[in-house]
């Protein structure tokens, strides 16, 4: 399973750095590879699917990333994506330290909520030492302590049709000429009630920093690094991702990243 896992992500890694490149270049032959239809495309939507399906039944529902001892962390966590949302809303939270902040939970819920950091933070919480992997193709490892998502999902009864959980942001990511989208993501339900899948607002013993994704960040250990939304602004419970961006599932996943980034 290892060299399954170590060719998927040089892929990922390839993909990744191609993906990249689109805000820069325009309409090049790249675009064109990763546009809707063409052949490239479809041929990484299916390696995709297989992926996931080979993944799930190798790894299980409820087998655990692994976890390390504190002795084990070597320095501080290397921050991913954007480190510092421009969102005049998120400013203004920021600058009062995230005291007007809420989470609001909707979509597919027979209890709409809307969470302030300290309600979040009374809740049940799971500490956890992990490594985080991003598709760059470094790993860091750190402690995190937030709440499970499993239990927000709970609190705001999903119903029995929910098939995924998309997380909308602060922070925006530039798609050159285009303009700026806000950044989404997406996991599904089994991925959502996982143990190790938490809310975060705690980094190795500190509240969580801007650069890391404050106030809130999701954590889903057993996927890649661009899958761990940062600055989360609200969850939704959907049974299709067609209405979300391009439909793929996520800001990088529409630029041509896999859905399921499973290790």
């Amino acid at each position: 399973m290892s060299r399954i896992n170590i060719n998927r992500r040089r892929l990922l890694t390839v993909a990744g750095v191609a993906a990249s490149t689109l805000p820069l270049a325009g309409c090049d032959a790249l675009d064109g590879m990763l546009a809707s239809g063409a052949t490239a495309r479809n041929a990484m939507a299916k390696a995709n699917g297989l992926t996931y399906r080979v993944q799930r039944f190798l790894i299980g529902a409820d087998s655990l990333a692994k976890e390390y001892s504190e002795s084990e962390i070597r320095q501080g966590q290397r921050p991913n994506g954007s480190t510092d949302p421009t969102d005049a809303t998120y400013i203004a939270l920021r600058d009062s330290a995230f005291a007007g902040y809420r989470l609001d939970i909707g979509g597919l819920v027979d209890r709409p909520l809307s969470l302030s950091l300290d309600e979040l933070r009374n809740m049940p919480s799971r500490t956890q030492i992990t490594r985080h992997d991003c598709v760059e193709g470094w790993s860091c490892i750190a402690k995190w302590t937030g709440v499970p998502l499993a239990t927000v999902l709970d609190e705001a009864r999903a119903k029995p049709e929910a098939r995924y959980v998309v997380f909308r942001c602060f922070d925006t990511m530039s798609l050159g000429l285009s303009g700026e989208v806000a950044y989404y993501e997406s996991i599904d339900m089994l991925d959502a009630r996982h143990p190790q899948t938490i809310l975060a607002y705690g980094l190795n013993g500190s509240p969580l920093p801007v650069a890391n994704g404050a106030p809130l960040r999701l954590r889903v250990e057993r996927q890649l690094g661009y899958k761990m939304a940062k600055y989360v602004r609200s969850i939704e419970l959907a049974s299709d991702l067609a209405p979300y961006g391009q439909g793929k599932g996520g800001f990088w996943e529409d630029l041509g990243y896999d859905w399921y980034a499973g290790i």
